[in-house]
């Protein structure tokens, strides 16, 4: 993901008002982020708990989605996949999240949700080490596809938010 400054990720938003964009607090490290290996940058807003905030590169820009969280998290017996990056080894929480639809739909109260890791580490679960196997002998190919996967999902994600 190249990286964004302040006013490209207020910007970006395509389902949030300018009042929600000029409100969001950016994370916490956002001065220190790896965008080399960022392939969507999300995070929760340390102010305002409840909302949540996708930005991904899309269609040569990037799109960013206003979340919001759950009010409760889900019980801790209980293990979710995330639908993004699909990774079902992680034992980080998964919620569920929502996202107002793009344009009138969403102004007229249509959303879409999904769930996805409550600290929004798709990135780094797609890129975590894996052992060679005779059905996967080359580790670097299966991460690939791993990160081929989660911007195809997320793309999917972003076009539900615009009706697409």
């Amino acid at each position: 993901m190249q990286p964004l400054t302040e006013s490209e990720i207020r910007r970006s938003f395509i389902n949030a008002s300018r009042s929600e964009t000029a409100a969001l607090n950016l994370p916490q490290d956002f001065e220190s982020l790896d965008w080399e290996n960022l392939d969507q940058l999300g995070w929760r807003d340390h102010k305002m708990p409840k909302r949540g905030y996708l930005l991904v590169p899309f269609e040569g820009s990037v799109a960013g989605v206003l979340l919001r969280a759950p009010d409760i998290a889900a019980p801790k017996n209980r293990r979710v996949m995330c639908a993004l990056c699909q990774d079902v080894k992680s034992k980080d929480e998964v919620f569920l999240y929502v996202a107002r639809r793009a344009g009138a739909s969403g102004r007229n109260g249509n959303s879409v949700g999904t769930l996805i890791h409550a600290d929004f580490i798709c990135s780094q679960s797609v890129r975590a080490e894996v052992e060679p196997s005779p059905i996967h002998p080359d580790p670097d190919v299966v991460i690939k596809e791993r990160i081929d996967g989660l911007q195809s999902r997320t793309e999917q994600f972003i076009r539900q938010v615009l009706n697409q």
